[in-house]
């Protein structure tokens, strides 16, 4: 099985992927006519390796659920353990939310900083948690790709730029928090000391964090895969999960071609659509949609508009992401809805921003935008559960739109958990989440009033930091 590699800019080709649910793919007219086009993260990584469907009955340890980043962080940790693992993906590795995101790995779990966790915990608790998901989280991805010799596009540091000058005090108490909790790796900029990162007017100053970073997230999902492959792990694609069903001498996991019987364990790692496999228990989040696009190589040489090469986030409630990519091409996103928008919208937005961000950038093509799904739970963190009578069954949901380096440590916390080697996941089952009825059905509805409602608290009070 070969390793993901990338190519020298992109290919622009069809996707492996099968198109699924509201997410979409655009890819600029101009490069070619594709029936579902490769968004950015495909087009630049070669051909990669196809997994057979399931066409068997077949039995294993623990199945893992979901070939995203969670599913495939737990299974090549579990087989690094020497247990039998069977990987199912309903659709490709990487194909949703793990392989479309932003790439950026910030600390914190899903929306809970260090000063939430300082809120609803005791301090060596809010201490422990806060390092779980900051530095244990970005030095595993570092350790992985040491040990499976990865090429991942990883960049340390990151900085997020204050819109206004009021965000600044709450960028401060942010970085006091994480300092509280023993983490220094965080430095607060003025408006001139910015500026020789980011070429932009309109920031007021920022914070820079050197333990964060970005990173390409469908290698990094390949990654974790081809590791698992390589511990022996078996995995099979285009094979969805139709019901789990625990039994005295096993969980059943019934696919449409074949039956997986898990010995020991199963692991739902399937994230937004975990609700499917969750009837009996409580609904915990609603699905939002994230957008993400990349221009064509730009007029100006990137280090005009970002000298430093870092990856940018500001503070206004609909956030602003970017960073440069290959061949002088920004990477941008941002937004978050309850509807999903269509190409023709998402691509006007986002060249807006971009425009509104760098007015000096006179001529901008986009050569490729593309949506992503993921979902909220009300108290912003993740959600995280083990249940089952005899066999324990794990499941994670409600990142929020932030989590890439977390996810790939809370799949070693389950594969330690179901070991016995760590009470990390236990940890973080002690978080409490709102039921949310109906809330599925609701998303379009609810997530528009949340948002303007926050939105005339800004209007209120600008200096308060809120960001969606």
């Amino acid at each position: 099985m070969m390793k993901p590699k990338f190519v020298d800019d992109v290919e622009y080709k069809n996707s492996v992927n099968a198109q699924s649910g509201k997410e979409w793919n655009w890819v600029n007219p101009s490069r070619g006519s594709f029936e579902f086009p490769a968004n950015y993260y495909e087009s630049s990584l070669e051909a990669w390796q196809a997994f057979d469907a399931l066409n068997a009955d077949i039995e294993c340890d623990v199945v893992v659920i979901g070939g995203g980043l969670l599913g495939a962080s737990t299974a090549l940790h579990l087989a690094e353990q020497g247990v039998d693992t069977v990987l199912v993906e309903k659709n490709r590795i990487g194909s949703a939310a793990s392989g479309r995101n932003g790439g950026q790995l910030t600390p914190g779990l899903a929306r809970w900083e260090a000063g939430e966790m300082i809120e609803h915990f005791s301090y060596e608790e809010a201490k422990r948690l806060w390092h779980f998901t900051s530095t244990e989280a970005m030095s595993l991805i570092d350790q992985i790709a040491q040990n499976y010799d990865l090429e991942l596009q990883r960049k340390h540091q990151h900085i997020t730029a204050a819109v206004h000058p009021g965000h600044l005090v709450g960028l401060t108490e942010g970085a006091d928090a994480r300092k509280y909790l023993g983490e220094d790796h965080t430095q607060i900029m003025g408006k001139h000391e910015l500026f020789e990162h980011v070429k932009s007017e309109n920031y007021y100053g920022g914070l820079l964090d050197t333990l964060g970073g970005h990173i390409h997230p469908l290698a990094l999902n390949r990654g974790l895969a081809y590791g698992f492959s390589q511990q022996g792990g078996k995995i099979y694609e285009q094979t969805e999960v139709q019901s789990i069903q625990e039994r005295a001498d096993g969980i059943y996991v019934t696919t449409a071609n074949g039956v997986i019987k898990a010995r020991k364990s199963v692991v739902m790692a399937v994230h937004h659509a975990s609700f499917k496999l969750l009837e009996d228990h409580k609904q915990t989040t609603i699905p939002f949609y994230t957008y993400v696009c990349t221009t064509a190589p730009l007029e100006l040489d990137l280090k005009a508009l970002l000298p430093t090469d870092l990856p940018v986030y500001d503070t206004q409630f609909q956030i602003d992401y970017y960073r440069g990519v290959s061949k002088n091409r920004l990477l941008f996103g941002g937004e978050g809805t309850g509807s999903c928008w269509d190409a023709v919208q998402t691509h006007d937005y986002l060249l807006g921003r971009i425009q509104h961000v760098f007015p000096q950038l006179k001529q901008v093509e986009l050569d490729f935008v593309w949506s992503g799904t993921t979902d909220l739970t009300v108290n912003g963190a993740t959600d995280s559960r083990k249940f089952g009578n005899q066999y324990p069954i794990y499941a994670v949901h409600g990142w929020s739109g932030h989590g890439v380096a977390q996810t790939v440590r809370i799949g070693k916390a389950i594969a330690n958990d179901f070991l016995g080697l760590s009470d990390d996941f236990k940890m973080l089952t002690k978080i409490q989440h709102m039921n949310i009825p109906m809330g599925r059905a609701l998303a379009p509805i609810v997530i528009p009033i949340a948002k303007s409602m926050y939105g005339i608290g800004a209007m209120m009070n600008p200096g308060k930091m809120v960001s969606f």
